[in-house]
């Protein structure tokens, strides 16, 4: 039996889609929450639109991987090269490391 949003409620999947989301929120929010506390962390709007752009991107990529297998490693390895991916781009775009 589907959830309200199409997903198996009771294989949990829809308590993983609003952690991974959740989380993403969180990740997007910390530098906000640092700005208030120091002046280390200076960010223009500009910098979390990217972000968020970014955390959007990986998330909904993951996101269809998720929909398109059930295998466990399929997603492992996907996650995995989506997290890659993210992290390279962001230290490029942070600090032009490549």
């Amino acid at each position: 039996m589907s959830g309200h949003w199409g997903f198996d409620c009771h294989r949990g999947t829809n308590r993983w889609r609003i952690a991974g989301w959740s989380a993403a929120a969180a990740l997007l929010l910390a530098p906000l929450v640092a700005m208030q506390f120091t002046e280390e962390v200076n960010w223009t709007p500009f910098d979390f639109a990217v972000f968020g752009a970014m955390l959007a991107v990986a998330g909904g990529a993951f996101e269809l991987v998720v929909r398109a297998t059930r295998r466990q490693a399929v997603r492992a390895a996907a996650g995995m090269a989506i997290a890659a991916a993210f992290l390279l781009a962001w230290a490029h775009g942070a600090v032009g490391i490549f």
